[in-house]
């Protein structure tokens, strides 16, 4: 296929649909814990079960959805179609995790598992394909680079607006009523997810065409999970959604109960995204510089060691506080990064391998 320059609007296009995910994704991490604790009143014991419930399906569905998604035949690709039609859905199941119907305790906790399921599944209807869509819009692989960097700005974006947005959404809707404030933050949120989903769509286009499929969903699987390297990035992608999660999740429970203050919850987001910015910017330098595989696992490290140091910063020096989250959002993003090649048969996998 001959090589082609993308546009601008189609860059922008393809990270607007990361974005979106960011929007959604950041949101759940960083405020459905306390979400579902103290607002809807459910048992953190039972909250922390179910996510690891949750995330243990994901092992799960997603390989399974990329290989579906590679088998997709459709006017509109293989891929986009599935960013389209699952973005409604994703949206909608979104605002109905975020609600607190009248239900007795029991009642309570199996909505929250049903909802909470829901939602990460759609995430993965909606998110899968979307990662793969990058490997077919260009085979230059220059202008690859650049279609991935676009997108890693605007996700960055898309997961500060939500982040910062996301308390002042709850204190303009719901003001004292915050079971309202939190349904209403976040339907905003997901019809801008929605909107960017939509604009990823329609200013898009799959232009490599990939080779038809000739092995079935099990031997695929197979192939994959013989895959070493592939072992290796998931557990490493594992561990570092895990770690994201609990400090993000903690954040909210350490300025309302430790400080006592949780409007400067807003700072210390803005704080760690502008932290993500910088790390952003300095990933390329510092890979042109080192091996990413070096980088990754120094920075890491370096991460690793700051958040224990966390633990022993005394309750009230918030300003130290600020300096570790600002320290760690950079390091999270520069060290955020790192390639899979052809599985064990030399085979392309992309749709699998990028979940």
């Amino acid at each position: 296929m001959k090589s082609e320059v993308l546009s601008v609007k189609e860059k922008i296009g393809y990270g607007m649909g990361d974005a979106a995910s960011h929007i959604i994704f950041d949101n759940v991490m960083l405020y459905m814990m306390f979400f579902y604790t103290d607002i809807f009143g459910i048992p953190a014991g039972f909250v922390g079960t179910m996510f690891l419930v949750a995330r243990a399906l994901d092992a799960i569905s997603d390989p399974c959805m990329g290989l579906l998604a590679d088998r997709t035949r459709s006017r509109w690709g293989k891929f986009r179609p599935w960013v389209l039609f699952g973005a409604l859905p994703f949206g909608i199941v979104c605002v109905l995790a975020y609600s607190t119907p009248d239900l007795s305790m029991n009642g309570k906790m199996i909505y929250a598992a049903i909802t909470y399921t829901l939602l990460t599944l759609l995430y993965t209807v909606v998110n899968i394909p979307y990662c793969a869509l990058g490997g077919v819009i260009t085979n230059d692989p220059t202008q690859r680079i650049s279609l991935q960097s676009w997108r890693f700005v605007l996700a960055t974006a898309g997961g500060m607006l939500s982040t910062v947005l996301m308390m002042p959404l709850v204190n303009l809707i719901g003001g004292d009523n915050k079971p309202l404030g939190f349904q209403g933050g976040i339907a905003v949120l997901s019809v801008v997810a929605f909107m960017m989903l939509a604009f990823c769509f329609f200013t898009t286009k799959e232009r490599v065409e990939a080779p038809p499929t000739t092995t079935s969903m099990r031997e695929d699987l197979r192939d994959i999970w013989q895959n070493d390297q592939w072992r290796i990035v998931g557990l490493l992608t594992i561990f570092n959604i895990l770690a994201v999660c609990v400090r993000g999740g903690a954040m909210m429970y350490y300025v309302t109960w430790i400080l006592g203050t949780p409007e400067v919850f807003v700072a210390f987001l803005t704080t760690y995204c502008v932290g993500n910015l910088i790390g952003s910017a300095l990933a390329k330098p510092l890979t042109d510089w080192k091996c990413k595989v070096t980088i990754f696992w120094w920075t890491n490290a370096l991460l690793a060691v700051i958040s224990l140091a966390m633990f022993f910063v005394p309750m009230q020096a918030s300003i130290t506080m600020f300096v570790f989250i600002f320290v760690i959002g950079v390091l999270h993003q520069t060290g955020d990064t790192y390639p899979v090649g052809n599985d064990v048969r030399y085979r392309r996998l992309r749709r699998v391998v990028q979940w």
